[in-house]
């Protein structure tokens, strides 16, 4: 214990512990990580800076690679101060049908019929909802500095400002990523095998 409280590595050792996930020891260049098998998909749990002039920011970040069949793409976050003016812009929204959901998020995609069964999940909605910070995206690759990606590979992506150290939180985070990838499978849109990816 330091200063100021439990490291991060200390935090997420325990929560490898609870969670039945893996510690990966970081080294120089590379920060530790927390990997956690749901079903045939790997979840991984780690931080990365962002360089911006004399100054970095570090990210929380939870990204799991799944084979996504149909190119299903969406992108959910919590509404804020702007969220009233990007709809005045034009930026469309996707509602669920669930006011107390619908009044908390925005959401956006390819497929608003097959988005709105993704949501249809109350379990799902719940822990989404638990979330105080949310934007949940899929992404097509880790971009230039991480692995190329299969055609038909995308990745499930979260990401926030600063260490998480909430082991509830991040428990409720795998949780989370659980019943997308779970229900990607079930409408259709995902395949529920190993996208043979590894971060």
């Amino acid at each position: 214990m330091g200063w100021f409280g439990a490291s991060r590595d200390e935090v997420w050792r325990t929560l490898s512990d609870e969670a039945g996930a893996d510690f990966v020891e970081g080294g120089f260049w590379k920060p530790s990580k927390v990997q956690a098998r749901v079903g045939p998909w790997t979840v991984t749990l780690d931080t990365h800076a962002v360089h911006t002039g004399h100054a970095h920011i570090t990210y929380t970040r939870m990204r799991a690679p799944f084979v996504n069949s149909e190119g299903l793409k969406f992108t959910i976050y919590r509404k804020g101060v702007f969220s009233d003016l990007g709809k005045f812009l034009g930026m469309q929204d996707i509602e669920i049908g669930d006011s107390e959901f619908d009044d908390a998020f925005i959401i956006k995609g390819n497929d608003e019929t097959r988005i709105q069964k993704l949501f249809d999940d109350k379990k799902l909605r719940s822990l989404a909802l638990a979330q105080p910070t949310l934007r949940l995206t899929v992404k097509d690759s880790e971009g230039w500095f991480g692995p190329a990606f299969p055609e038909d590979v995308d990745e499930l992506h979260f990401q926030v400002v600063g260490v998480l150290k909430e082991v509830d939180r991040l428990k409720d985070l795998f949780d989370l990523f659980a019943a997308v990838l779970d229900r990607l499978c079930r409408i259709g849109a995902a395949q529920e095998r190993d996208p043979g990816v590894a971060l």
